[in-house]
């Protein structure tokens, strides 16, 4: 019998027959939900869900909440305050993806507070997906997005400390990236992803968190997913479409994220040395979370209630 035909155990404990588990059987929740990576989750929940309680559709929920943490100067893994690369700029990675399959993005991005919404602009105003560097940053300011010093003095003292030492780094020393999955009271999905990326990388790096598939990924008809961690393994991957499509083929979200890691871990030989989280959420409104190594804290938010939950890594 194969993996999917046993029953499966989601989060919080529900259980699902994993075959039946295809677009045809899933029931749209109506009830909205937002899930979100890390600590700085939570206040970016409240403000996602305010949106959402005010009627607000998922998209506006998602790009909400991104913006709150963007907007962060204690935040040094997203937007303002953001660890500088190896040259000392801050550079940002953003993007989104709304119900209908519409998805914008930016890429090293420099001097621009607020790269979701520009990720946002570019789905919206343009006919393309993805926009990066000089480019991106002339599209903001032509739709009214102001230029700003994103490096802190906190960050250009930690970048100044680094480069004293010029430390070599490990993987896992990569930075966090704010990921928000939202569904709406029409029970539709959007989501978005934010980051400032892996501290002090080398000035052009990006990461997962702009490209739609890797970063992020919402299928209306399934459920969305989104990652956090080392983007280099997640592109390699295309991770989040690959929970995403596991849940097609009848995973829950929970065995869906923890096969995607699975490839990764066994690709690596079983020793990885970095860590990697995925969030999902199905169509139906169950949520799965899963990481490779440590611990992963994400956070989520029904109606009034917002929590932070941890979960061990899998190896």
């Amino acid at each position: 019998m194969e993996r999917r035909d046993f029953i499966k155990t989601g989060a919080f404990g529900f259980t699902i027959p994993g075959s039946l588990m295809n677009a045809d059987k899933l029931k749209a929740n109506i009830n909205p939900i937002i899930i979100s990576t890390w600590n700085f989750g939570l206040p970016a929940n409240d403000i996602a869900m305010e949106v959402l309680l005010k009627g607000g559709n998922a998209m506006d929920a998602a790009e909400a909440g991104a913006r709150h943490a963007e907007a962060d100067s204690k935040n040094s893994s997203v937007g303002f305050g953001g660890l500088p690369d190896e040259n000392g700029h801050v550079t940002l990675d953003a993007c989104v993806m709304d119900s209908r399959g519409n998805a914008g993005s930016v890429a090293f991005l420099q001097n621009i507070q607020h790269p979701v919404s520009v990720a946002r602009k570019v789905m919206e105003e343009t006919k393309h997906v993805m926009l990066v560097g000089e480019g991106a940053r002339q599209f903001a300011i032509s739709k009214g997005f102001k230029e700003t010093n994103l490096l802190t003095e906190k960050s250009k003292k930690e970048w100044k400390a680094w480069q004293k030492e010029r430390r070599t780094m490990t993987p896992h020393e990569t930075h966090d990236t704010l990921s928000v999955l939202a569904q709406d009271a029409k029970g539709n999905l959007a989501g978005a992803c934010t980051t400032s990326g892996w501290a002090y990388k080398m000035h052009g790096r990006v990461g997962d968190s702009p490209i739609i598939g890797a970063g992020l990924y919402v299928d209306n008809e399934i459920g969305s997913s989104a990652a956090t961690g080392l983007g280099e393994e997640v592109i390699k991957t295309t991770g989040s479409f690959l929970v995403v499509e596991l849940m097609r083929q009848g995973y829950s979200p929970i065995d869906a994220c923890k096969e995607a890691l699975d490839r990764i871990i066994k690709s690596h030989n079983g020793k990885p040395d970095f860590q990697i989280g995925y969030i999902a959420l199905r169509k139906d409104g169950k949520v799965g979370v899963a990481c490779l190594k440590w611990e992963f804290e994400y956070a989520i938010a029904r109606g009034e209630e917002n929590k932070l939950y941890k979960v061990k890594g899998l190896i």
